[in-house]
């Protein structure tokens, strides 16, 4: 081979890398702006399922737990706070659970919902099951406890899939103390809790 093969060669390497390039590029710019608005849609609808009687939802800021950003926001009804919707991250078996907690002005869970997860889809469908979820409906902040056992008063775990239970037990607590503390102080812009 000559160094006239081993530059044609490399030319048109070259040639072809640059050319998927500019495609991949391509690709990208056109479906960019498509996949922003789906998720921002998506997003809106899910926020809109958490208080279903809100007029309208607006974000009052961001906050970080376990070095991930998260967004809260205010549900309201004409120009009154209806509730709050936190964002929330809870350590499942597979990674995080990211959640949604709907939360009134007595400062009561109203809803959990999962928006992602990694956790192993048979178990996460019991976790994510009405009878686990509808758990938290009308819950505090010193009733939100994972147990083991049959009971009205806390959470009771999903058998087999501790670990995804208590991830999404924790990230409501924390979500709702999160509420809490910012409702105290007054709300501010970027704020990161223990935990």
């Amino acid at each position: 081979m000559t160094v006239r093969d081993i530059l044609k060669i490399t030319l048109t390497l070259v040639i072809i890398y640059l050319a998927g390039g500019v495609i991949l590029a391509s690709v990208y710019s056109v479906t960019s702006p498509v996949i922003y608005k789906l998720n921002k849609m998506e997003k809106e609808q899910a926020l809109k399922e958490m208080m279903p009687d809100a007029e309208k939802i607006e974000k009052l800021g961001d906050w970080t737990l376990r070095d991930k950003h998260a967004e809260y926001f205010v549900a309201k009804k004409g120009d009154d706070a209806a509730g709050y919707i936190v964002q929330s991250y809870g350590k499942g078996f597979g990674g995080y659970i990211t959640l949604l907690v709907a939360i009134d002005k007595d400062l009561r869970i109203q809803k959990v919902k999962i928006l992602s997860h990694k956790e192993t889809p048979g178990f996460i469908e019991n976790v994510d099951s009405e009878k686990f979820m509808g758990q938290f409906k009308g819950k505090g902040i010193d009733n939100i406890k994972l147990v083991k056992v049959e009971t009205t008063e806390y959470i009771q775990a999903v058998t087999g899939a501790t670990v995804s239970s208590r991830g999404v037990a924790t990230g409501a607590r924390d979500g709702l103390i999160f509420l809490i503390d910012t409702l105290k102080g007054g709300i501010k812009n970027e704020t990161s809790p223990k935990g």
